[in-house]
């Protein structure tokens, strides 16, 4: 069965030795203070930096997923209030998270297919701690590309930008430099089982971490940078997580041909069902079409049909999400995903909806 779920999605089939090899190496009960994981957490955010392009002076952290980060933002980087810009559920979720621990933060939705004005976006740079956006809004299918998140990062003042790149992190080629903090969770781009996130910090997010001085939480961002001086953690980690990631990082290709490789997918994807099937994109805007999450939208007598034929033949495609559920296919274009997976997939339209 070739998985098309944006998340959990499919892992890498090498996962299933390294597995055995974490029980046979004796990663499982291997205590997180030991020279042992201190020296795999070392290699393992040397290997994550190297191929992923990140810069040397940003901070790698190892969280428990992407939806702990919201709250470890709110807690540590936000006094005063957080600016979220937001076309989707899980933008919106995080909104709602930073809203309920700092009731001052705000809001500005946008439409889909959509680019906002950044100088006309309502936040005073002056007045805001954070300035919160999703790079790859899993829900719609949707992209916010990196000439708009250089323009937003030119007008923050003495705001940081925050950017959850959960759906594209170890999939695109992101400009770490334009933004302070990033993040995202191992469940979709990295190939991995979920359980595990990571967080990046500019000098300048740690710094107002130091300066926020939290520590009225198990998470707060002053002990993990603490910790993360010696490769620790503050808490016991998921060690076959980062253990697994090392892994699959050392076997990977550079971020920047994995990047090409998915982009060239999407590009074919996004062709053929513009033309030969009856499902059309969900999103008409090439600017904000998603790379790494195909939006594809029909009937929602015709989505079950479909969904229900290819699971027949050994594809499971992903639902919709939320409002989406029921009228939209989403397809995951993730590094973990082979080209035989999609081309069963194309050849599954080609024979069962003919152009």
């Amino acid at each position: 069965m070739y998985t098309f779920n944006p998340g959990p999605s499919a892992v890498y089939p090498a996962v299933r030795q390294y597995l055995t090899d974490a029980f046979d190496e004796d990663w499982l009960s291997a205590g997180h203070r030991s020279d042992k994981v201190i020296s795999l957490v070392r290699q393992t955010v040397t290997d994550l930096k190297a191929k992923l392009n990140v810069p040397q002076d940003y901070t790698v952290l190892f969280t428990g997923s992407a939806t702990e980060c919201w709250e470890i933002l709110a807690q540590s980087l936000t006094p005063r209030r957080s600016f979220h810009l937001y076309n989707g559920d899980f933008g919106e979720k995080w909104y709602k998270y930073a809203k309920a621990l700092r009731p001052a933060s705000t809001g500005l939705s946008f439409g889909v297919d959509e680019l906002p004005d950044v100088a006309g976006l309502p936040f005073a740079p002056d007045d805001t701690d954070l300035v919160c956006i999703t790079q790859n809004e899993t829900s719609t299918a949707t992209q916010l590309r990196e000439g708009f998140i250089l323009n937003l990062y030119n007008r923050l003042g003495g705001a940081l930008l925050a950017v959850d790149a959960t759906s594209s992190l170890a999939g695109l080629n992101l400009k770490y430099i334009k933004a302070d903090i990033w993040f995202g969770s191992v469940q979709k781009c990295f190939g991995l089982p979920a359980g595990l996130g990571v967080m990046l910090l500019s000098p300048r997010a740690v710094a107002q971490a130091k300066l926020v001085n939290d520590r009225a939480h198990y998470n707060a961002l002053p002990a993990m940078l603490s910790q993360m001086l010696n490769y620790q953690t503050n808490y016991t980690p998921n060690v076959l997580g980062i253990y697994l990631m090392s892994r699959v990082l050392a076997d990977r290709e550079p971020i920047k041909t994995v990047h090409q490789h998915l982009v060239d997918r999407a590009e074919k994807l996004y062709a053929f069902f513009e033309q030969a099937t009856p499902l059309t994109p969900l999103i008409s805007n090439y600017e904000t079409r998603s790379t790494t999450v195909i939006g594809l939208r029909g009937d929602a007598a015709l989505i079950e049909e479909i969904k229900a034929k290819a699971k027949e033949v050994g594809l499971q495609l992903g639902s919709g999400y939320g409002p989406l559920k029921a009228t939209t296919i989403r397809i995951a274009n993730f590094p973990a995903v082979p080209d035989a997976a999609m081309e069963a997939l194309v050849q599954f339209f080609a024979k069962e909806y003919p152009g």
